[in-house]
């Protein structure tokens, strides 16, 4: 009888034990994303007078713990307060990158082009995260170099708390930040352009947001002050998404507004919260008439309080977006900063992030989910990264297209050669002038024609020497894979079969 028992024990641990860790269906599209924010070095580099060197190990670091992750898309602030991680006409060099603003990095190598040669390395999205009106993160204005609008520009520039902002409501101000988003679309393969939630400053008590010279020269007749400020947010949105497409059309735009659009409170339509500032009525941002228009490609509300928090429920806030947006991608903004690191107790769970997500893919309008911020996960509550890793992000999932896509049988291209390093094997191929980027998939036949998710390996985008790269530890045991071409379009080619042992110049098989 012991004996039994002692079976029976024994099974019922191993069940449990499985169940623990048993993979919870998985969504073959969504958006996993994390922001890399450079701001006062939050995340990357970790100091701006690092060595060229560490700053780039220190990026793959990052790169390879969310890789590990599953995850697709990187959203990387390469404009924190009028400066720029890149050589621009618009603004001068970023202190955060270089350590002195407006000295260039100690290399002749473009440093935002390797980043994102990198992120497509490791088949993830790179997205332009632009912080558009602050001008400065604090009133040391001393140590702005003279390039900075701050100095050549003073007539655009509010104080307001001990920062100084651009004043939204001048055109000029307008057309510069546009031009500012042009230069990188135009210099740069970005998958696509992200804006912050910093539209017009939080509101900081007893002060007074001095645009009512801009107001009084500006507005249009009685118009209020509210109306007024919202339509030059609106204008920018609408700006910033035809230059965008204009320049090339298959480059996202996305938005991560502040969480809570109103509180039920003030507005019916509100969502039932009692947060202490709001998007619509303190930033003067809304995303709602955004989505109506169609400026958006997607929206990340930044939703970062815990699922049942009184005042702002995780759980309420998800269930407003998910009711109340159209016409757009709709990802979830996540917290992970505040694990065990919150005064909220809730965040001592080390479900309260997984269980987020698992009510995130409940939802038909949700198509993914955003990190803040990306050393969040990377040096602390490893068992959360555990249970991540095995319930929740086991497989690698593509995220959602922003455009109708439709096979293209007609699709068809020549591998040259194959040449393999340490890191990666780079695939070169004829005719991909047009190609974005190949899904990549396990193949055991020549014939298959459809490829479940669980034979996904990776998206990989193509260089600007027409080769295809691949991470050789992905591929180095596989005999060979198949490839789906995509194109600019969103159209997808019919499977071709890549025999990665051949060494004849070219290769015929389909």
């Amino acid at each position: 009888m012991l004996k039994n028992s002692c079976i029976l024990l024994l099974l019922l641990i191993f069940f449990n034990a499985c169940t623990v860790f048993k993979t919870i269906p998985q969504p073959e599209t969504e958006f996993r994303g994390f922001w890399v924010a450079t701001v006062v070095n939050i995340d990357w580099p970790k100091n701006g007078n690092d060595a060229i060197e560490k700053k780039k190990a220190d990026y793959v670091k990052i790169l390879n713990f969310y890789q590990d992750l599953n995850f697709n898309a990187a959203i990387v602030q390469v404009r924190t307060a009028g400066d720029a991680f890149y050589e621009s006409d618009f603004a001068p060099w970023s202190r955060f990158l270089t350590g002195q603003e407006g000295k260039s990095p100690n290399t002749e190598e473009d440093l935002l082009r390797w980043m994102i040669h990198e992120t497509h390395a490791h088949g993830m999205e790179f997205h332009a995260w632009l912080n558009p009106y602050r001008a400065t993160f604090d009133l040391k204005t001393e140590i702005l170099s003279p390039d900075h609008d701050f100095n050549t520009h003073p007539e655009w520039m509010l104080k307001y708390g001990k920062k100084y902002y651009y004043d939204p409501g001048l055109p000029e101000v307008q057309q510069h930040l546009v031009s500012v988003i042009d230069e990188i679309v135009a210099n740069y393969d970005i998958d696509a352009i992200h804006y912050d939630d910093y539209f017009y400053p939080y509101t900081i008590k007893d002060e007074v947001f001095q645009d009512t010279i801009t107001y009084y020269n500006c507005g249009l007749p009685n118009q209020s002050l509210g109306d007024w400020r919202r339509s030059n947010i609106d204008s920018l949105i609408r700006k910033s998404y035809d230059v965008i497409k204009k320049r090339k059309p298959w480059v996202q735009f996305g938005v991560s507004p502040f969480g809570v659009w109103k509180n039920k409170s003030t507005d019916p339509k509100g969502s039932d919260t009692k947060a202490g500032q709001t998007t619509y009525e303190n930033l003067y941002a809304d995303p709602l008439l955004w989505m109506e228009k169609g400026w958006l490609d997607y929206l990340i509300p930044q939703v970062y309080w815990s699922m049942d928090l009184p005042v702002a429920s995780h759980r309420k806030i998800v269930d407003w977006w998910s009711n109340n947006t159209t016409n757009t991608n709709l990802y979830i903004g996540n917290g992970p900063y505040k694990i065990r690191n919150n005064s909220d107790s809730a965040w001592e769970n080390k479900k309260e992030l997984p269980n987020q997500i698992s009510y995130a893919r409940t939802k038909s309008d949700i198509s993914g989910n955003a990190f803040f911020s990306a050393k969040s996960l990377m040096t602390n509550n490893q068992d959360v990264v555990k249970y991540l890793k095995r319930r929740l992000y086991k497989r690698p999932a593509l995220p959602p297209n922003t455009y109708e896509s439709s096979v293209s049988k007609n699709h068809w291209t020549r591998l040259h050669s194959i040449e393999k390093t340490k890191d990666y094997t780079l695939l070169r191929f004829d005719n991909l002038e047009n190609t974005h980027y190949a899904l990549v998939y396990k193949s055991g036949k020549i014939n298959d024609k459809i490829y479940p998710p669980k034979k996904f390996l990776t998206r990989a985008f193509i260089n600007i020497n027409n080769q295809l790269v691949l991470p050789t530890e992905l591929i180095k045991r596989k005999k060979q894979i198949a490839l789906l071409f995509v194109d600019k379009n969103g159209n997808q080619s019919e499977p071709k079969i890549i025999h990665l042992k051949q060494t004849n110049r070219y290769d015929s098989k389909k």
